[in-house]
């Protein structure tokens, strides 16, 4: 049974076209990632499924029903727009957004104190919220939108303003949700993400879906046509009939073969015989398979991940 489904939903905002046409269902136990560029219509999608706008055409359906705002108490919502009060000490700021989603201070502050230890931020504890850092804020948001135990948490660029250590601990977290069977939909620009914690994808652009599926899916669909290479000396190997192209960092080349046709993906044996006969000594070669990114680029250009941010009434 999908937590989220949202069946043909559009909507537009004077002639600027926001979303058109947007299906996708999200089931228990799973990370959704509704993906794209700045602009591209994930937070209108995603304002429609918790009821800040209504679609003008389309279906939305939260725990396989209608969609209701009393659904709404199963659903823990970070929004891309931060807010929180600068004045408030953390602590009273998190029982208050506890009982505004039903729990009682006792309970509230129970689980405010549990949630602040396992984010490593006890010492905010006391604190008002204008003395925290960015990246302090953000947890503490965080914390708000699981405070109440939610069985859907939608998270729209939870990431931002976090250094790669808590990345790492909300990408934890993250992943921790999705074991106690959370439905989670998270909504990003950066596809690296996205790659290591998606099950399923819907990437967008403009408004439109350009694809969908399961992350094992989409990725079946692509030749496995890079090769990753760490060597030491002679590089004319690299100019191999087989390569298509190559991009030199420091430590190692990425390679991109030449397509075969009739084959999906090509055979990489002819170039590491090149590199051992080059007399290149080779530390690493290794096959793998296009980064969601590079196949977000095929799929609208290099424009869509270029776009600057539109009106955020539009994003």
């Amino acid at each position: 049974m999908p937590v989220v489904q949202l069946q043909d939903v559009r909507k537009v905002y004077d002639t600027k076209v926001a979303v058109d046409r947007m299906s996708f269902a999200i089931e228990p136990g799973t990370i959704f990632g509704l993906l794209g560029p700045n602009g591209s219509g994930k937070t209108s999608s995603i304002r429609m499924t918790i009821g800040i706008t209504v679609p003008d055409s389309g279906t939305v359906r939260l725990f396989d029903q209608p969609f209701t705002r009393t659904a709404l108490h199963r659903v823990g919502y970070l929004p891309e727009e931060r807010g929180l009060y600068k004045k408030m000490k953390v602590i009273d700021q998190l029982i208050f957004l506890g009982e505004l989603h039903g729990l009682d201070a006792a309970t509230a502050t129970r689980r405010a104190h549990t949630w602040c230890e396992r984010m490593e931020i006890t010492e905010a504890i006391p604190k008002k919220t204008e003395e925290l850092s960015k990246g302090m804020q953000q947890k503490i948001q965080f914390i708000s939108t699981l405070l109440h135990d939610p069985d859907l948490v939608i998270m729209d660029e939870p990431f931002s303003g976090l250094d790669p250590v808590n990345g790492k601990l909300l990408e934890e977290t993250l992943i921790d949700l999705r074991r106690q069977g959370k439905a989670i939909l998270f909504s990003t620009h950066r596809m690296d993400q996205a790659e290591r914690l998606c099950d399923s994808i819907t990437l967008i652009s403009r408004g439109h879906v350009v694809l969908a599926g399961s992350m094992r899916e989409i990725k079946q669909d692509y030749p496995r046509n890079r090769v990753h290479l760490a060597f030491d000396g002679p590089s004319s190997f690299l100019h191999h009939p087989s390569v298509e192209s190559f991009e030199s960092h420091p430590g190692h080349t990425d390679i991109k073969l030449r397509d075969v046709p009739g084959t999906l993906s090509p055979d990489a044996q002819p170039l590491l015989a090149a590199a051992v006969h080059s007399g290149a000594r080779i530390s690493r070669f290794e096959i793998v398979e296009p980064t969601l990114e590079e196949i977000f680029i095929e799929k609208v250009g290099n424009t869509g991940l270029e776009r600057v941010e539109e009106s955020k009434v539009y994003a």
